[in-house]
């Protein structure tokens, strides 16, 4: 294990003491080590000498710098031309004292560099060595192409996403990013884990397609009971079919949903709306009765709605336990009181950016210690602490490496 922090820090911090070398970019390979990060792991994002593409999007607007700075906060900068031969050898210097390596780069893009998992592990055979692709390291569609959106594609899930009158859409945000982010951490956590038992590394991997597969549950339900025939899409309805309401109805000043999972939540529900008259219906008294009439539960429903404002709707259910939310717009979710109020949105005077809302990690350990946001500094900003101090590299050296294009 690397010794970076003090000693206080490793009892107040779950990942304190994990040395990370990050090499991931956009969005999936960075929020897994963002995630560390905030647990206390020194994480060195390493990028080559113009910057990963996420950061090269300031160019655009100020804006488009936005997701870089939030993924990427509680790092240290570097930068390394890997396909130069002194760049593979200062990664494996540091590999040689680091715990964990991490990459979201195509299939096969480290090892044609000569620092892949083989050979990694020769250097440190107590690395574990974090891998993220579109559709894995081995089998046919190995060397496909893979983004958010085209593995929101392949994945089946666009084609669940819309409304069946019209042409399938992709989610809003990255969602397959997010979801490939967030196993890859939970996979490095698990492989440090086996570690403290065995002392040897591992390889671990995650393929998008893969972790975004469970998220269909509701429509291949819906699947084995169409067939392959029909649309797969359902609006904002349940992705089965099989609970109503389940939908999104407008109010007189926006949008909110409303769900019954139990049937408790219909009887209620038929409370508020001031419909007692209904309770004992046959026609409407369990799923299936009102998945049957789901055209008819949702005309109720709406009627009832339209009347109302989004906080009045709110506030009536809540009163009685029916599960509803209004439909936020995302500046209404960014001064969220209820986030703020536990951390995990802060207001933060940005460098780069000014007075800006970043996230904290949505893993809430208790009893550690917060890790406080630090803005990750310009590219390379850390060279001369990585390279210098720690790897013992001198002046006249690092110059060397600048002018040559190493760093």
């Amino acid at each position: 294990m690397a010794s970076a922090q003090t000693s206080h820090e490793l009892e107040n911090k779950p990942l304190a003491g994990i040395r990370v070398i990050d090499f991931g970019q956009i969005y999936q390979g960075p929020y897994a080590t963002f995630l560390m990060a905030k647990a206390g792991a020194e994480v060195i994002k390493v990028e080559p000498v113009t910057g990963e593409p996420s950061r090269q999007r300031r160019m655009v607007n100020k804006g488009a710098t936005v997701p870089f700075e939030m993924l990427n906060a509680n790092k240290k900068s570097v930068t390394l031309n890997l396909k130069s031969e002194a760049g593979r050898a200062l990664l494996k210097r540091m590999i040689s004292d680091a715990d964990v390596l991490l990459e979201n780069f195509a299939p096969g893009v480290m090892d044609r560099l000569g620092v892949g998992w083989p050979v990694l592990h020769e250097v440190n055979p107590a690395l574990i060595y974090a891998s993220a692709t579109g559709y894995g390291l081995d089998g046919p569609d190995r060397d496909n192409l893979a983004m958010d959106l085209t593995i929101q594609a392949s994945s089946g899930m666009m084609a669940c996403t819309g409304f069946p009158e019209n042409p399938p859409v992709k989610a809003g945000p990255a969602v397959v990013d997010f979801m490939g982010g967030i196993h890859l951490y939970a996979a490095v956590v698990t492989a440090l884990l086996e570690r403290t038992r065995t002392g040897k590394g591992r390889l671990v991997e995650i393929a998008m397609q893969e972790t975004v597969y469970p998220t269909l549950a509701s429509s291949l339900g819906l699947q084995y009971e169409l067939g392959d025939t029909e649309t797969l899409r359902t609006g904002n309805r349940h992705s089965g079919l099989s609970l109503a309401p389940y939908n999104v109805y407008r109010a007189s000043d926006g949008y909110v949903a409303i769900i019954c999972v139990v049937e408790g939540h219909w009887q209620n529900l038929l409370t508020v709306m001031g419909r007692e008259d209904l309770k004992g219906n046959p026609c409407y008294e369990s799923h299936a009765a009102r998945a049957a009439r789901m055209d008819e539960v949702d005309s109720m429903v709406q009627d009832w709605a339209a009347q109302l404002t989004r906080a009045e709707i709110f506030e009536a259910t809540k009163a009685l336990k029916v599960p509803s939310a209004a439909v936020r717009e995302v500046c209404e979710v960014v001064k969220d009181p209820h986030m703020h109020n536990r951390g995990m949105l802060e207001w933060v005077e940005h460098p780069r950016l000014g007075q800006v809302v970043m996230p904290n990690s949505p893993i809430r350990i208790h009893g550690a210690d917060k890790v406080p946001y630090v803005a990750i500094g310009d590219l390379g900003a850390q060279n001369e602490e990585i390279y210098g101090d720690w790897l013992g590299i001198s002046p006249d050296d690092l110059a060397a490496y600048r002018r040559e294009g190493v760093i």
